[in-house]
C-alpha cells in the first residue's frame, strides 16, 4: 500500500504541474492561484515554477500560527509541481489555432482533475494552499465555502491586477474541476486511502479539497 500511495502521490503531482503548463499554453485563462503565479512571474526574474514554489513556501509559513503540520505530500507538492510546470512549459509549444487552444484547455482541466484525485487519494498530507484553507476554517469557525471563496477571490484579483490571465478557462476550471473530481473518485475506491469514508458514504465535490499549487 505504501508503494501504491507513493506512486499515486508523485504521478499525481507531476501530472498536476503538467496540466498547469498545458493550461498556460492554451492561453484562455488560468485557475485563481495560477493567475496569481503568472501575475507575479511577470514582474520578477523567476520562472513560473519558481514563483509557484516560493508562494507555496510563503503559504507554509502561514501554517505556523494556524498550528498546521505538513506531511510528505505537502513538501512534495511545493517541489514536484514547480519542477513539472517548468519542464512542461519548456517542452510544450504555445497553441496557435483556436480549436487547438480550446482542446488544450479541456485536456488540461481533465488531467488536473485526475491528478488531484491521485494526489489526494495518496493521503499523505494536504498541499500548502489547502492547508491554509483548512487551518483558517479550524481557527475561525467560518464555513469552508466562505474561507475558500475569500482566499481564491483575493489571489485571483491580485493576480489579474498584476497581469495574470483571466478568461473562459478560469470559468471552465472553476465550474468543471469539482464535478470531474467527484466523477473520478469511485475509480480509486478501495485502491487508495485518501477518500475512505464511513460505509456507504462518498465525499461530495465540495468536501474534496483541490491540491492547489
Amino acid at each position: 500500500m505504501l508503494t501504491r500511495r507513493l506512486v499515486a502521490l508523485y504521478v499525481g503531482l507531476w501530472l498536476y504541474g503538467t496540466s498547469m503548463a498545458v493550461m498556460i499554453r492554451a492561453g484562455l485563462g488560468l485557475d485563481p492561484w495560477d493567475v496569481f503565479h503568472q501575475g507575479v512571474a511577470a514582474h520578477v526574474p523567476l520562472s513560473f515554477g519558481a514563483v509557484t514554489a516560493l508562494t507555496g513556501v510563503a503559504v507554509l509559513l502561514a501554517w505556523i500560527p494556524l498550528r498546521q503540520r505538513p506531511g510528505l505530500g505537502t513538501i512534495s507538492n511545493v517541489v514536484v509541481i514547480a519542477i513539472a510546470v517548468d519542464v512542461g512549459l519548456w517542452l510544450i509549444p504555445t497553441a496557435e489555432a483556436m480549436w487547438l487552444r480550446v482542446l488544450a484547455m479541456v485536456v488540461a482541466v481533465v488531467v488536473n482533475a485526475a491528478a488531484t484525485v491521485l494526489y489526494i487519494g495518496a493521503g499523505m498530507g494536504p498541499g500548502p494552499r489547502d492547508g491554509l484553507m483548512t487551518g483558517l476554517v479550524a481557527r475561525t469557525g467560518w464555513p469552508v465555502w466562505s474561507v475558500r471563496t475569500g482566499i481564491e477571490a483575493t489571489v485571483l484579483t491580485t493576480g489579474w491586477l498584476l497581469g495574470g490571465s483571466v478568461g473562459i478557462g478560469t470559468l471552465v476550471y472553476a465550474f468543471g474541476i469539482g464535478p470531474l473530481i467527484q466523477l473520478m473518485i469511485p475509480y480509486l475506491d478501495g485502491w487508495l486511502p485518501g477518500f475512505e469514508q464511513p460505509a456507504d458514504r462518498t465525499p461530495s465535490a465540495d468536501q474534496v479539497p483541490e491540491p492547489t499549487t
